[in-house]
């Protein structure tokens, strides 16, 4: 039906009930035709990756300007980056080396070195798990507010965690050396060490950050896990004899000492202590082991986090 009417000799010829071709036309289809994507629309996984490439410098930023301001409110500031793990390795010491025996044949020259560095290297991996779990739920404001990769926050905050475990190497270091540990070429591996762990880190770290985002109490249960994981590592006694003395089945011992944390905890210590696989021996593979979990979990988190890329900060 149509309707004409006429005005200073121009005919108007109106369609009335009909569709025009764009009211025929879906929404996908009108967004190919002009041009238009959907806001916060989760990009291809290669897309992805190469977005947070263009964003290295606002995470390197970011997680220097976190470092900065997390012992901001305290007197002694930065000193609790070295001082708090410090303090948890003495209280570790006196339960377990002093009280409960757990040195395992070792003297102090051995099992100071031994257990600061199992704390430190531990530490490392907690804190980025934690940092973890709030890094989307604690930034809400920031998601919502800008658009940018959100894996760059777990990237971040775990970036953060091996800035400050820097610092506390220098330290370690030094305890090492009084010890009677000095550098060797067998420090050089450290290097990889730390490498595969920071991406065992950033992988837990992007699965816990998208666990933690719809689950906020997940930050309350995750000091018990992660304190069990402690225990069950080896961090205050070598794991290996201890296993043995209980007369573990040996499928129980397989897996414990096949577990990430223990891995790369004996991997520092076997770098930095001289004569420390008589108490505490490698496990068969342990490079293999801590090459898979590096690149098992990188991978796995890293997926895991993408696919729910556009739900982050809404709801």
């Amino acid at each position: 039906m149509s309707e004409t009417t006429h005005d200073g000799g121009v005919t108007v010829t109106a369609s009335l009930g009909q569709e025009s071709p764009d009211d025929r036309l879906s929404r996908a289809e009108l967004a190919a035709k002009y041009g238009l994507s959907q806001s916060g629309a989760r990009p291809g996984l290669l897309e992805y990756v190469r977005q947070l490439w263009t964003r290295r410098h606002f995470i390197l930023a970011f997680s220097q300007a976190k470092l900065t301001a997390q012992y901001s409110q305290a007197k002694l500031g930065q000193v609790w980056q070295v001082a708090t793990p410090l303090l948890n390795a003495a209280v570790y010491f006196f339960i377990f080396g002093l009280l409960l025996g757990g040195r395992g044949g070792m003297g102090n020259d051995m099992y100071v070195p031994f257990l600061v560095t199992g704390v430190f290297v531990f530490t490392f991996t907690q804190s980025s798990v934690m940092a973890g779990v709030r890094s989307i739920s604690g930034n809400l404001g920031l998601v919502r507010a800008l658009h940018f990769p959100r894996a760059s926050l777990p990237i971040s905050f775990s970036l953060q965690q091996l800035q400050q475990l820097m610092f506390s190497m220098l330290v370690l270091f030094a305890i090492l050396i009084g010890f009677g540990h000095y550098p060797d070429l067998s420090w050089l591996l450290i290097i990889p060490a730390l490498v595969l762990q920071f991406a065992f880190n950033v992988g837990l770290s992007m699965i816990m950050a998208r666990m933690g985002s719809k689950t906020p109490d997940l930050a309350q249960l995750m000091p018990f896990v992660l304190r069990t994981w402690m225990y069950a590592s080896g961090v205050m006694f070598p794991l290996a004899p201890m296993l043995a003395k209980a007369h573990a089945p040996s499928w129980v011992a397989d897996v414990l000492l096949a577990n990430p944390a223990a891995v790369y905890m004996d991997l520092m210590r076997y770098a930095l202590i001289d004569g420390i696989t008589a108490y505490n021996p490698l496990p068969p593979h342990v490079w293999a082991l801590a090459l898979g979990w590096a690149v098992v979990t990188g991978v796995i988190g890293f997926v895991y986090f993408w696919k729910a890329e556009e739900r982050y900060g809404r709801g």
